[in-house]
């Protein structure tokens, strides 16, 4: 596999960097280098090619946040991803709400950069694959791997579907248990967003504020689940599905 991509950035030390980072990297492609997002922009609308940005943020005329919303909106979207470089970490939740791959600081060595590229690679082998498969809309992470990437903090982290017990959801956040450690994880996206990457087999919504692994339910009532320590009480919002979800239950 081959990705295209193009650097931008309005520092030339900065811009060269990335560049000579790029074609160390065997399954990267540089197809152009830009020191500011209106040519990028262009490059954007010119190139179909084109698969993946390092993107700088603080630019004059138009800034690397406004660049990606540019892009988020358009058709691009799915098949044109971003990874932020940047001397300012205060960007970093504004990365994520633009659905950034990685938020790379300034200054950042070679093993930083290839772990963001690491994982533009396994978007895209995703992504290719979903494509493959006769799809037009992209659902690699119900339909072609057992996993979720979740953004946390600074980075995707890749969580097997089987290891979540339950979802709990705050506000701008959520925090997502797990079996296999004591500490969730938590993450910048909403708890619908997020129910709509799991599969409908194995997950149920029981409040507007959680969402269970129907695996993990150790004992049910007719109001609540225990899952581990946990006991989850079921609004009335969603207690038709609860209800069909124990009936299955009965002898």
């Amino acid at each position: 596999m081959s990705i295209n991509c193009i650097a931008v950035d309005d520092e030339p030390a900065a811009l060269d960097l990335i560049s000579s980072y790029i074609e160390q990297t065997p399954y990267l492609n540089l197809i152009g280098r830009y020191n500011n997002a209106i040519a990028a922009l262009q490059e954007v609308h010119q190139s179909p090619q084109l698969q993946l940005i390092f993107l700088d943020i603080r630019m004059a005329d138009l800034s690397g946040i406004e660049l990606a919303r540019i892009i988020s909106q358009s058709d691009k979207k799915k098949n044109l991803r971003i990874i932020f470089t940047t001397a300012y970490d205060q960007y970093a939740i504004d990365g994520f709400k633009v659905d950034a791959l990685d938020y790379l600081v300034k200054p950042f060595n070679y093993v930083d950069f290839s772990k963001a590229a690491e994982k533009a690679r396994d978007y895209f082998f995703m992504y290719e694959n979903s494509l493959q498969a006769g799809s037009n809309e992209f659902k690699p992470i119900l339909e072609q791997r057992p996993y979720i990437y979740l953004k946390v903090e600074h980075q995707l982290v890749k969580v097997d579907v089987e290891d979540i017990l339950y979802i709990e959801g705050l506000k701008d956040y959520v925090k997502v248990f797990l079996r296999s450690t004591d500490k969730p994880l938590l993450t910048l996206t909403s708890l619908k967003r997020l129910q709509e990457k799991l599969p409908v087999d194995m997950f149920l919504r029981l409040h507007r504020s959680f969402i269970v692994a129907t695996a993990a339910i150790k004992s049910a009532t007719k109001t609540s689940v225990q899952v581990g320590t946990t006991t989850i009480a079921v609004s009335e919002q969603f207690k038709e599905d609860f209800n069909a979800f124990l009936n299955k239950w009965v002898l």
